[in-house]
């Protein structure tokens, strides 16, 4: 079953009167709990193909569609509740919370997506830090964390809403390989549990191992897929 369908989609961004032109038509269905990579060079269209499939852009033309939704018909409301309800965001930034610790950054992201849950958001933020790796660190403030920490606690943060979509902008970009291998093995468990649809950026090979699907993306168009059992 398609969860995401692209159809000649083109994204252009104008600066002053220069026009640049981001994404040329591209054409991407994805099904529900596939575990996708996008790779290509920096500048070619992969951060932009995230923040359309994301809701967090609109195409300049073409459509894109979620769950049998146009993005495009939606107003501000409807893709607030998409966003928070259906898709989780791993961004290259980071995007915490300063003033909350890495345990209120998570809770927060579930009180949004679920409601106030009690003792069982307790137990669900707590387990989704120590599978991450910060176990013994839910009391500290973003800017008490390495990179590498704040990248887990953003990890921790997307999945822990379990959500229909997860989009990753270099997820293991601040990461050594092991605790790579880690966060990769639980989004694998996740995909395989909860059937959630994971979509990458990436320009990181162990990535590109565990994905079942490859696009490779050049100068805005996806230029090649490759499928794996």
């Amino acid at each position: 079953m398609s969860l995401l369908e692209l159809t000649e989609v083109k994204k252009i961004y104008r600066q002053g009167e220069i026009e640049v032109e981001a994404l040329r038509g591209v054409d991407l269905t994805v099904d529900k709990g596939e575990f996708t990579t996008v790779f290509g060079p920096s500048g070619s269209g992969k951060t932009t193909l995230l923040n359309l499939i994301g809701a967090l852009d609109k195409p300049s033309s073409g459509t894109v569609v979620i769950n049998g939704e146009s993005i495009g018909e939606m107003d501000k409301n409807g893709l607030a509740i998409l966003r928070r309800y259906h898709i989780g965001f791993i961004f290259q930034s980071y995007n915490l919370i300063p003033v909350l610790t890495a345990y209120e950054n998570v809770e927060f992201a579930l009180k949004i997506a679920k409601g106030n849950e009690g003792e069982e958001t307790k137990e669900k933020v707590t387990k989704i830090l120590e599978q991450v790796g910060l176990g013994n660190m839910l009391d500290r403030r973003p800017n008490e964390l390495s990179g590498g920490q704040k990248q887990r606690v953003a990890i921790a943060r997307a999945l822990v809403k379990e959500p229909k979509l997860v989009l990753a902008d270099e997820p293991t970009a601040n990461l050594d390989s092991k605790t790579s291998k880690e966060v990769l093995e639980l989004m694998l468990k996740m995909n395989q549990e909860l059937d959630t649809t994971f979509i990458f950026s990436t320009h990181d090979s162990m990535v590109m191992e565990y994905a079942s699907r490859l696009l490779e993306i050049r100068d805005g168009q996806i230029s090649r897929e490759e499928r794996r059992e």
